[in-house]
């Protein structure tokens, strides 16, 4: 049985720390959701007007998303969720992305299930179930952070043009009529969503509460298992592959390397719009490609916790180190009340997008119903309640 923990510090106004006590009980991300043919799947809706922008993916193709339009009291609120996939850090990656999904929309599927935060069920997802819900497809390999081409490679990094050019089209669509928004990614696009949220809360007049989530999307700083830095070295490619020293915030690149402000952690405190960070303590996506890649564990001794997380006691605490730095480089951001955090000591990866992790549906006194609450407190400013 999974015990839960669920309290608020008073002392750090914006965090709430959820524990999941019995790691192993926590699937991952690629694992079944648990779809069934009650599943609400929506259709891809191609922007036309966007390729006279030069809002494109990687091979020219025009963006996409899906919409599924909101009802009764949820019909003038919108949530946008922007699509994750990790990241093309070489000319030759981003070419070979190119060839499927996300890099061309030529290549998307044209249906995608909408499960967790953009469930329209009532008991499934009782906050933003009748809400407008769209998912933004990722096509650009950076975030949505580009801005430039490479002409001789056809390939185009516009992802910041195509988040501007989908929000346009929604816009047309009845978004600029929000009275409540809420911009969410997760995992590459958790990212996404940190990095565009200023500009999302810029497309709404004063009246219109917006706010941001980032789930999965807080990759962290870290040092791997042979005491390099794997991460920095993707980034350090993306970065420069796609020119994003010239599109991430100036307030960070005008005093550390540029790569460094892909990273969340150096950018966080400078979100002036009200931003949920929710992530793993063990995010198994991290533990895999940044704190134990197959490159730093060159014994392959990491295997097992890597990709199964089943660890030795000695890797337990490396990764409870790992989690504790997570900690404590979102102390600042959480002093701020407009913020909120939610840490979970779960394996997982994309906690938003799974029915089981968003919702679980657990009852009766004294039971916490999972992330869906906590995010639905910290948006509608709910009052915060201590239990276990």
């Amino acid at each position: 049985m999974k015990t839960l923990l669920y309290w608020g510090w008073s002392s750090l106004a914006g965090l709430i720390l959820f524990s999941i006590l019995a790691h192993g009980e926590m699937k991952t991300f690629n694992e079944s959701n648990g779809t069934n043919a009650n599943v609400l799947m929506v259709g891809l809706t191609l922007v036309q007007a966007a390729a006279a922008k030069g809002a494109v993916c990687l091979d020219g193709s025009v963006p996409g998303y899906h919409l599924c339009r909101g009802y009764g009291s949820g019909a003038n609120n919108w949530i946008i969720q922007l699509q994750g996939g990790a990241w093309c850090d070489s000319i030759q990656n981003c070419q070979s992305r190119k060839g499927s999904g996300y890099g061309s929309s030529t290549l998307m599927e044209k249906e995608l299930a909408f499960l967790g935060l953009l469930n329209n069920k009532a008991a499934e997802n009782p906050d933003f179930y009748n809400w407008n819900k769209v998912k933004v497809r990722y096509c650009d390999g950076a975030s949505f952070d580009g801005d430039s081409e490479n002409k001789a490679a056809q390939l185009q990094f516009r992802g910041k043009r195509i988040f501007l050019a989908v929000m346009e089209d929604l816009m047309e669509k009845g978004m600029r009529q929000a009275k409540q928004a809420l911009l969410s990614g997760c995992s590459s696009g958790g990212l996404s969503a940190i990095l565009r949220c200023d500009d999302f809360n810029n497309l709404f007049p004063p009246t219109t509460t917006v706010k941001c989530m980032s789930d999965a999307g807080f990759f962290l700083d870290a040092v791997d298992v042979s005491g390099g830095h794997s991460l920095r070295r993707m980034y350090s490619g993306v970065v420069n592959t796609q020119g994003l020293q010239n599109t991430l915030p100036p307030t960070c690149t005008s005093h550390i390397k540029p790569f460094l402000c892909f990273f969340p952690q150096y950018i966080i405190n400078q979100v002036k719009t009200p931003l949920f960070i929710l992530n793993s303590g063990f995010d198994s996506w991290q533990i895999g490609n940044s704190l134990a890649p197959p490159s730093a564990d060159k014994s392959g001794s990491w295997h097992n916790c890597s990709f199964s997380f089943r660890c030795t006691a000695s890797q337990m605490h490396f990764l409870e180190g790992f989690k504790m730095s997570m900690l404590d480089a979102l102390k600042t951001f959480s002093k701020f009340s407009k913020n909120g955090v939610l840490i979970t000591s779960g394996w997982a990866h994309c906690q938003a997008e799974r029915q089981d992790t968003w919702f679980p549906g657990y009852s009766g006194a004294g039971k916490a119903k999972g992330i869906a609450v906590a995010v639905g407190d910290w948006y509608f400013e709910r009052t915060k309640q201590n239990s276990s």
